[in-house]
């Protein structure tokens, strides 16, 4: 079985999934076995249309207060960022965190 990276999971659309799963499951409409494997096809499906369907490419400059690698996945922490795509800069002066990996499947 291939894996995944289950990172979007925690986005909106991800979380709306979980929450509709966890009432069907509460119903009695499916099985815990079903539901993860509902997650487990969301992980591949966003992962593959994300890898193979999005061309644009992003600048980011700032100041790298945090910087961690774990099982091939970075977060960074940037401070008085900018970020540059498609000849539009935006400028955040907060912090903002990424969370970027391969585009292999995890566990590759």
């Amino acid at each position: 079985m291939t894996l995944y990276y289950q990172l979007y999971r925690s986005g909106t659309l991800g979380i709306t999934l979980i929450d509709s799963l966890n009432e069907l499951i509460q119903a009695g409409h499916i099985t815990p076995q079903l539901a993860m494997q509902v997650l487990r096809q969301y992980d591949k499906s966003i992962s593959e249309v994300l890898s193979s369907k999005v061309k644009a490419k992003v600048t980011m400059k700032g100041d790298l207060g945090i910087y961690r690698l774990c099982d091939d996945v970075w977060t960074l922490v940037v401070k008085n960022s900018s970020f540059k795509c498609h000849h539009e800069t935006i400028t955040i002066t907060d912090k903002v965190k990424t969370v970027t990996c391969s585009n292999r499947r995890a566990g590759e």
